[in-house]
């Protein structure tokens, strides 16, 4: 019987499946955004989210467990330098699924999952998410204050 077991097995073994877990998890953390289909990508939320909860502490025993799942070095340095130090503050929720559509040659549901705090375009930050513009407040300001010339500024240069 079945009970109570909500693993989507995605057509695969348990070793298959778990090797696809470790790559795509591997992917998601050094690229930050990778292109996958939806039941993947939800099945490599519940397979990832754990790890990046554990990579907040940097301990020895918590690089070993971590690594335990990925078995990547590249992906482990990646996580504790700069995956870890962006998550910090962040109670849950490291991942984000959006829905592209279908795919032409199988119609299954694609989607691009990413980690939250790398995509500027939904920061909560203003200076992240405000482009930058040519002009600067300065040279406006100047303009501005500049003072007009009198009649007699006119008349000493003439």
């Amino acid at each position: 019987m079945r009970h109570g077991k909500t693993d989507n097995h995605l057509g695969r073994t348990s070793q298959h499946r778990q090797a696809l877990l470790k790559n795509m998890a591997s992917s998601l953390i050094i690229h930050k955004r990778i292109e996958t289909t939806v039941a993947k990508a939800k099945e490599l939320k519940k397979y990832v989210e754990p790890l990046l909860t554990k990579s907040k502490d940097d301990t020895t025993h918590s690089r070993r467990t971590v690594f335990s799942y990925l078995q990547n070095k590249d992906s482990i340095k990646e996580l504790y330098n700069t995956v870890a130090e962006k998550i910090a503050n962040r109670p849950g929720g490291y991942t984000r699924i959006i829905r592209l559509g279908n795919r032409l040659g199988d119609n299954a549901d694609m989607c691009i999952m990413e980690l939250v705090d790398f995509n500027l375009l939904y920061s909560n930050s203003k200076e992240d998410a405000k482009p930058k513009t040519r002009r600067s407040r300065k040279s406006s300001a100047k303009t501005s204050d500049a003072v007009e010339p009198t009649s007699d500024d006119i008349s000493n240069k003439e």
